[in-house]
């Protein structure tokens, strides 16, 4: 190395301790954790770019077990386990570094910061410019004329770099003396004992007298203040152990020399996979990565239909055949069918949409339900036709739900990628054909005409390895009396709509609005000046530096004034539950309020959401444009926006039918836990029945703290939380926690059992299953990587349970839809929220509705307990709650 080099040296656990801790728990598509792997990572790339390093190491700790053990048992003794949450992520940082091609080391018996400790020594000797990046202040003692250390601030997007002069302005310590400092102080988190009674300013008091932890045990008789001098004389011994522990080892075996830690640079093909398992979008875009290959393209013959030849294609409308309908839009409600086109064994043919609507034959084909047609995405063709004034009928096969059904945890069931996976045939992506974002752009008549076919003729190719997978796993019936019907359902749903009170929502507005108006009010007063409640650089100036409130966390931009900040700061202030509330309607204001208004369709007075039945590897729909799941009902101005949902008819009520407890009772049954099925049998509140069991208290002597605490370990059980996230939901100490968790499985045997022989069943089949056989596939299962495994266990546990759930309310739904159609019922079906059904009901069928919906709900599996529906009607969707 030459002296033109730059060196860092990064300490890697202490970094991603920081950034699990400083970032939610945020996880990708597939539930794996990530939060630590993206902070570590992003604080990297941003060291990169701004040290321009020549030469890079990152060091861990190799064991819990090092060297300073023996002359301290307790060392780092008071230390909690570290969480799964956070362990799992460990070997993805180090897959990161290696994709990175940068050097990380560990070493048995022996913390990075020897490792660290080790090598800038010989960088010194070298006289190399270097960096070490930790948020260790024992680190402070490495600082020399060639070494510098960045200590991370408010978690990892600050560092504050020391040299010798910034240590000494700090401190007033030499970066040698900083050992001496933690040999009077001690340090907690390592369990380093120092003096007892000596914190930061009064060891720092002493060394500015005496200069050394040595000099101040000698000179003991000359410190002020009669009992610091009994401290001092009492803990002589403990003191110099405390300095030896503080000491980082600089003379480890280490074998790597800095040679070895060459930088070459970021090789984006390297990067670009993990990075997209990791879902690192914005890490992505800095590396240059995720650019796509062009797809050699599949040549195939095919005709066009005009109304000058409409007959010669009539008798070549057969069935089964294969159909596919091209879409210009993400949101389907009432966007332009573009055209579609039509396979089978012998011919391939291409309809524009002014002739398929014109062309009779066709129109009565599209819509006979004993033609078999075979498609992709069934619901958004169904859908789109609809608006048109076009119907469809007889979808026996759907390629869509087929992949997913196949392959659950894929994010996207793309046509061209199906196509890939399934047959020797290869079509272009739609970016590849139309463009991608603003540069999208349909082509001419012939290309559109050539890839419309193109995709038809890759459904009909792709129909017999589809449907061979879908038997070779059991999944026929749950393709064929579920999830297919269910998709014409869905698609009745979304054309129907839910229609929207404007007035009312505009008068939640306006009363919102002047509540606002008024919270802003009281907040300026109390604040003392006129501010933007909305710029959390003019809030934190206003907090922080006008009140005298303690800044919790700091950004780039200023003081971090986020929803945790604040609450923790609710106490302390007044003013700061109502800029809690002011957050809050405001949210209510635009996303709900405003976000509604813009949704609802100008001819029907309805909104009409979008429900992704292929999105959830649990098996789960959800909703969106706009999402009518998640209108929040925490706060009574948020339930009041369900006031605005409306049946469409005055002489209708909205009736709301929600299972009760249903994963606890899927639990129950495939758990088979006697205690768990016994209080369902006995009909019992199962959060107080857990209450009752955990806390060994009388029914009556159950309070709300306990019911909320079981509720928490109840829910919690089902997704395997661990002793950290059930410290987080709750609020308590982990070590709580953990003696929570252990009492509820001590009591609730079958659960435990359940967990258990489910995790060894997936580790051996690979894959676990609902009732209803929808599979997800868990190929982690056994893997070396503690991460990818211990996240396939909790998905293990967790899918058979939540899945089952998902499929059960599905199957009612299919149920109830046939006896509405079966007793011709004028009622309909409006929405699905998670675990509720919603309908608009004719007052008339109110009684016949409230029992058939009951019987469909509760008859539609039989489990070892009873299923159990609670059902409420009103004038508006907040009435039926």
């Amino acid at each position: 190395m030459s002296r033109n080099e730059k060196f860092v040296m990064i300490d890697g656990n202490s970094i991603a301790n920081r950034a699990f801790y400083a970032l939610p728990l945020l996880s990708n598509a597939s539930g794996t954790y990530t939060n630590a792997v993206y902070g570590f990572t992003n604080m990297l790339m941003k060291i990169l770019e701004d040290e321009k390093p020549t030469h890079i190491l990152v060091a861990f700790d190799a064991g819990k077990v090092v060297f300073r053990h023996q002359d301290f048992k307790e060392y780092k003794g008071t230390r909690q386990k570290t969480p799964s949450e956070l362990s799992e992520q460990f070997p993805l940082i180090k897959e990161v570094l290696d994709a990175l091609s940068i050097q990380r080391f560990e070493l048995e018996g022996y913390e990075a910061d020897d490792i660290i400790g080790t090598l800038s020594k010989e960088a010194e000797k070298a006289e190399i410019p270097t960096l070490i990046v930790t948020g260790d202040k024992d680190m402070l003692q490495l600082v020399s004329e060639h070494v510098r250390v960045a200590l991370t601030r408010k978690g990892i997007s600050e560092t504050e770099v020391y040299d010798i002069k910034a240590v000494d302005e700090k401190y007033g310590l030499t970066p040698a003396q900083i050992i001496d400092l933690k040999g009077l102080m001690g340090d907690s988190s390592d369990n380093i004992p120092g003096i007892p009674g000596v914190g930061e300013k009064t060891a720092l008091k002493l060394l500015h007298q005496f200069g050394s932890v040595e000099k101040v045990l000698e000179n003991a008789d000359q410190i002020s203040g009669q009992k610091l001098k009994e401290k001092v004389e009492q803990n002589k011994e403990q003191a110099l152990l405390s300095k030896q522990l503080a000491t980082i080892h600089r003379d480890t075996p280490v074998n790597i020399q800095l040679q070895d830690l060459e930088y070459q640079g970021i090789n984006p093909e390297k990067v670009t996979p993990v990075f997209k398992q990791l879902e690192f979008h914005s890490l992505l875009d800095r590396i240059g990565g995720g650019t796509e290959q062009k797809t050699e393209r599949t040549d195939i013959a095919f005709e066009i239909v005009s109304n000058d030849n409409l007959s010669r294609f009539e008798d070549k409308l057969t069935s089964p055949m294969a159909l596919y309908i091209e879409v210009d839009g993400e949101n389907y409600h009432g966007a332009p069918v573009v055209g579609m086109a039509l396979a089978n064994d012998r011919d391939t043919f291409y309809v524009p949409f002014d002739v398929a609507c014109d062309w009779e034959v066709f129109r009565q084909w599209l819509a006979d339900e004993s033609q078999e047609k075979w498609v992709h995405d069934g619901k958004r063709s169904m859908v789109a036709l609809r608006w048109q004034g076009l119907s469809l009928k007889g979808i026996t096969f759907d390629t869509f739900i087929a992949s997913y059904l196949i392959n659950p945890s894929e994010s996207r069931h793309l046509l061209h990628e199906i196509t890939r996976r399934s047959t020797d045939m290869l079509i272009p992506s739609d970016e590849e054909v139309y463009g991608k974002g603003a540069k999208r752009q349909m082509p001419g008549q012939d290309l559109l005409a050539e890839h419309i076919s193109r995709k038809a003729k890759a459904i009909h190719a792709s129909f017999s390895g589809l449907n061979k997978e879908l038997e070779t796993f059991h999944l026929n019936e749950l393709f064929e009396k579920l999830e297919l019907p269910l998709a014409e359902i869905l698609g009745e749903m979304e054309v129907d709509g839910f229609k929207l009170d404007q007035e009312r929502l505009k008068q939640m507005g306006s009363e919102l609005q002047q509540k606002l108006e008024q919270l802003t009010a009281e907040i300026y007063e109390l604040a003392g000046t006129e501010f933007n409640i909305n710029s959390p650089k003019q809030l934190g100036v206003i907090l922080f530096e006008k009140l005298g409130l303690p800044p919790l966390k700091k950004t780039k931009t200023g003081y971090s004034t986020n929803a945790d900040v604040l609450e923790r700061l609710a106490g302390m202030h007044e003013v700061i539950p109502k800029i809690l509330q002011f957050r809050q309607l405001g949210k209510l204001q635009s996303t709900y309020i405003e976000g509604l208004m813009k949704v609802v369709h100008e001819e029907t007075g309805k909104v009409h959401t979008i429900f992704n039945q292929a999105l959830t590897a649990t098996g789960r729909l959800s909703s969106t444009e706009p999402n009518l799941q998640n209108i929040p009902i925490r706060m009574e101005e948020g339930r009041r926006i369900r006031q605005a949902f409306i049946p469409s008819e005055d002489n209708m009520y909205i009736l709301s039918a929600d299972y009760s407890q249903i994963e606890l009772r899927v639990l129950a049954h495939i758990s088979e836990d006697p205690r768990l099925i016994e209080a369902f049998r006995q009909d019992m509140d199962i959060h107080t029945s857990t209450a009752m069991e955990v806390f060994g208290v009388a029914e009556d002597d159950v309070t709300s703290l306990m019911r909320r605490q079981a509720k928490a370990v109840n829910f919690g059980i089902i997704y395997g939380i661990s002793d950290y996230g059930l410290s987080q939901n709750l609020n308590i100490p982990r070590k709580e926690a953990g003696v929570f968790i252990e009492k509820y499985f001590s009591i609730y045997e079958g659960v435990k059992k359940y967990m258990e022989e489910i995790v060894q069943k997936a580790k051996k089949d690979g894959y676990v299953t609902t009732l209803m056989h929808r599979r997800r596939y868990l190929p982690e299962i056994n893997s070396r990587n503690f991460n990818q495994r211990s996240f396939a266990e909790r998905t293990a546990m967790n899918t058979p349970i939540q899945g089952t759930a998902a499929d059960i309310i599905k199957l009612a739904m299919v149920n109830v839809a046939r006896r509405l159609k079966a007793e011709r019922m004028s009622s309909r079906m409006l929405l699905q929220v998670h675990d509720e059904l919603v309908f608009e009901v004719v007052a008339d069928e109110l009684e016949a509705m409230k029992t058939l919906v009951r019987e469909e709900m509760e008859s539609a599996i039989e489990l070892n307990v009873p299923l159990k529906v609670d059902m409420s009607y009103g004038p508006t969707w907040y009435d039926a709650k």
